[in-house]
């Protein structure tokens, strides 16, 4: 009996053809318009509007927030380590405050102590600089003024008043000069700072392409060094309040801590938060001043981001 075996013939793959394996053509899109310089610079400024609203909202929250916090514990004589029992209420304070403003002479204390800050200030600001640059480029210059300046710069605004009273013809001057020291060591340590951090590399590339020291300086240490001296600036500003304040409640005879510590030594407690937030305003709004006429000099400097 013959067995016939059953050939298995095998079938060749079939291949798809190029038609069916490639995937379907995409629809064309219209190319979507892209919005002006113009638009998109009136885009930019509406978000960062937006941006500003929300962080201004935020602080203004938290001031809120404190006040709210004053008020109860002033209302209820909260005495947890703090005791707010002679604390007097936001309500009390507004109407004291209403019936100063009413008069002339707490203007007179604002004009004398902002007399003060703007002569004592003016004078820290340019010898400070100067003396940081000095000290920043010349080792010579920073061994000869740098003792000084270490020796000086602990010695507390108060202390330098018996001697200055000693030393200057009147009580104007005493004050100018502590508020003058208080304001002039922060500038001078963040100007040596801010040069010493200056690229090297600048300063070489600017020489070899044959650039005089006085360029140098005025188009490369000074611009480098511009950030470090804008914080000396805003420092020193708050020390020449702290210092000036200081000057005022010892030997002042006008001014607004002269008129905070009278208002002490009368009893006079809701004058005391007056002259408190008054002093805090005052020196907010002077370093608010000092960042905004150094902002032009900070064009080049990118912006860092924050969360």
């Amino acid at each position: 009996m013959n067995t016939k075996s059953n050939a298995v013939v095998a079938q060749p793959p079939t291949v798809e053809s190029s038609e069916t394996a490639m995937p379907p053509p995409t629809q064309l899109r219209e190319p979507v318009a892209q919005p002006s310089l113009a638009e998109a610079r009136r885009i930019e400024a509406r978000q960062a509007l937006i941006e500003k609203s929300k962080r201004y909202s935020v602080r203004t929250l938290a001031l809120l927030a404190a006040v709210l916090f004053w008020h109860v514990a002033a209302r209820y004589d909260l005495d947890f380590y703090v005791n707010f029992a002679h604390v007097p209420e936001p309500l009390l304070v507004g109407q004291a405050l209403l019936q100063e403003l009413s008069g002339s002479e707490f203007y007179l204390h604002i004009a004398y102590s902002l007399e003060r800050i703007a002569i004592a200030y003016g004078l820290a600001v340019v010898l400070g600089v100067t003396l940081g640059v000095l000290m920043g480029r010349s080792k010579w210059a920073e061994d000869i003024i740098l003792p000084y300046i270490e020796l000086l710069r602990p010695i507390p605004a108060v202390a330098w008043i018996p001697l200055a009273i000693l030393m200057l013809p009147s009580e104007q001057s005493s004050i100018v000069f502590i508020t003058f020291l208080g304001a002039l060591f922060p500038v001078v340590l963040n100007t040596v700072q801010g040069v010493e951090q200056t690229n090297s590399v600048l300063i070489r590339a600017a020489r070899c392409l044959g650039a005089s020291n006085s360029a140098i300086l005025w188009h490369v240490i000074i611009p480098g060094a511009m950030p470090s001296i804008v914080t000396g600036l805003a420092v020193g500003m708050g020390v020449a309040w702290f210092s000036l304040l200081a000057g005022e409640i010892i030997s002042g005879q006008y001014g607004i801590g002269y008129f905070t510590w009278t208002s002490y030594t009368l009893i006079q407690y809701p004058q005391i938060i007056i002259g408190m937030l008054t002093i805090g305003l005052l020196g907010t709004l002077c370093t608010l001043l000092v960042r905004l006429a150094c902002r032009p000099l900070l064009r080049w400097q990118p912006k860092g981001g924050r969360a």
